[in-house]
């Protein structure tokens, strides 16, 4: 049995900034119980696991304000409005590794609707993608951070490196179907 969606009751807060927008409303649940909650909404995301001569790549480290310090993550960003996430996936792989869009041999999704990144308290959607990157091309070492083999050890050491839960989530969905497991049983 479907319970009835929550009602919003009452917005208290809303502010919206270009990264995001916070919102504190009181929302009635299925039994009529005022509840206050806060949530965030933003931009979907995509993250591009690239991979070039079966290394997999890593641009070199950034600052995250987050956790305050420079972490390994693979490109990421948001997906601007009225653009397709394979679109932007590009975009990514343009502006982070200095790619063409000719140096991508293949492109493919991890997942065709996106996973909800935290979804009691945001909207926003992450949609994973893995490049695959002409052999013949040469990417300049100043985009790459780090070069590991797309094996099983390299794949040990991706996740000693790797703080991101996000960038986790793309490289162990990559890593079940390539080994044939399916994650959705």
């Amino acid at each position: 049995m479907q319970l009835p969606p929550w009602k919003t009751q009452h917005r208290f807060v809303e502010l919206r900034t270009p990264w995001l927008t916070l919102i504190g409303e009181y929302l009635a649940d299925h039994q009529a119980q005022s509840l206050e909650y806060w949530r965030v909404e933003k931009a979907d995301s995509a993250i591009v696991l690239p991979i070039h001569r079966q290394q997999i790549l890593l641009p070199p480290p950034t600052y995250r304000p987050g956790v305050g310090e420079e972490t390994w993550d693979f490109p990421g960003g948001r997906i601007l409005e009225n653009i397709s996430p394979g679109a932007a996936a590009i975009a990514i792989l343009q502006r982070e590794m200095k790619l063409a869009e000719e140096a991508i041999a293949s492109l493919k999704p991890l997942n065709a609707t996106g996973w909800a990144v935290n979804s009691s308290f945001s909207n926003q959607y992450l949609y994973g993608f893995v490049a695959e990157i002409h052999p013949s091309v040469d990417i300049d070492p100043a985009f790459v951070g780090k070069k590991l083999p797309a094996t099983e050890s390299g794949i040990r050491e991706l996740l000693d490196l790797l703080i991101c839960v996000q960038c986790r989530a793309v490289l162990l969905a990559w890593w079940f179907e390539r080994c044939g497991k399916d994650l959705n049983q």
